[in-house]
């Protein structure tokens, strides 16, 4: 029977997820989970939804982190399935939910990365050499967006010393109050900034819009060029929140500010902030 194929059935759980109104970002995470596993059910000649056992799920599982997939990303991809086979069960597909029962794989979320002071000041006085660069490190630093909000404000996103973050993903709409410092580093690049019909606040030379990509690689020279090690883009944020935090801002404060839905998410950082203070005053540096 045609209709218990996983193809045709991934193919038509995509499809009600579009009806959703789900993000593009997240039907395509979904699609390449799914074919995925679906490629390794036909490797073990699985073909019929109606036949695939905790086993089957199991042993997917386990190959990806066989593969060097991390055990985050296949707890991740066992999201997906469980999501995919709960939706089989609602439309009468299948009886039995055979991901219910397999476990999540154990990892160890490895504590976010803080620069330092030194790397702080580093990644700063580097950028100054280019307005627009600068303008994308202060604006990370001193506001802790993400940088898919980084890459779609708009001129008008700033006004009223402020600026005005539109919805992103799951992350809040949002007003950001700006610092002395990062009001400076936009004015300094909106006045060289190239003429553009394009309304984004970033643009390119030849007057596109910065893209997320063109982004990363702005800032992963910085990183390069000081010699700053296993850093992301997102590490920004991280050391905004955490100085925030060290600063006494209060943990519902920062969230909303940051965009946090769950207030769990600051607080991880508090605990580090903490641990960090007790240390120095351990060795009596405070």
């Amino acid at each position: 029977m045609d209709n218990m194929l996983l193809p045709s059935l991934v193919e038509r759980f995509i499809k009600f997820l579009e009806t959703q109104g789900k993000s593009t970002f997240t039907v395509v995470a979904y699609k390449k989970d799914l074919e995925q596993f679906s490629g390794y059910l036909t490797s073990v000649e699985i073909q019929d939804v109606r036949e695939v056992k905790k086993e089957n799920i199991e042993g997917f599982i386990n190959k990806l982190i066989a593969e060097s997939y991390t055990k985050k990303s296949a707890s991740r991809k066992l999201n997906s399935i469980r999501t995919f086979f709960r939706y089989l069960k609602q439309e009468g597909i299948i009886v039995q939910n055979p991901s219910l029962d397999v476990s999540h794989p154990k990892y160890i979320q490895s504590p976010p990365r803080i620069f330092t002071k030194l790397e702080y000041r580093a990644l700063r006085d580097f950028s100054k050499e280019d307005a627009r660069t600068y303008a994308l490190v202060e604006i990370l630093l001193q506001t802790g967006i993400k940088i898919g909000e980084l890459a779609g404000l708009e001129i008008l996103d700033i006004k009223d010393g402020a600026l005005s973050i539109k919805k992103y993903g799951k992350t809040p709409a949002r007003e950001i109050p700006l610092n002395k410092a990062v009001k400076k580093a936009i004015d300094d690049y909106v006045k060289i900034r190239p003429e553009s019909k394009d309304n984004h606040l970033f643009i390119t030379r030849t007057g596109h819009s910065l893209l997320i990509r063109n982004i990363r690689q702005i800032i992963s020279r910085c990183f390069r060029e000081n010699g700053i090690e296993n850093a992301t883009v997102n590490d920004l944020r991280n050391t905004f929140i955490a100085h925030q935090l060290r600063n006494g801002a209060s943990v519902e404060y920062i969230a909303k500010l940051v965009g946090h839905r769950r207030l769990s998410s600051t607080e991880r950082f508090l605990n580090m902030v903490k641990e960090e203070v007790q240390k120095k005053e351990g060795l009596g540096e405070l």
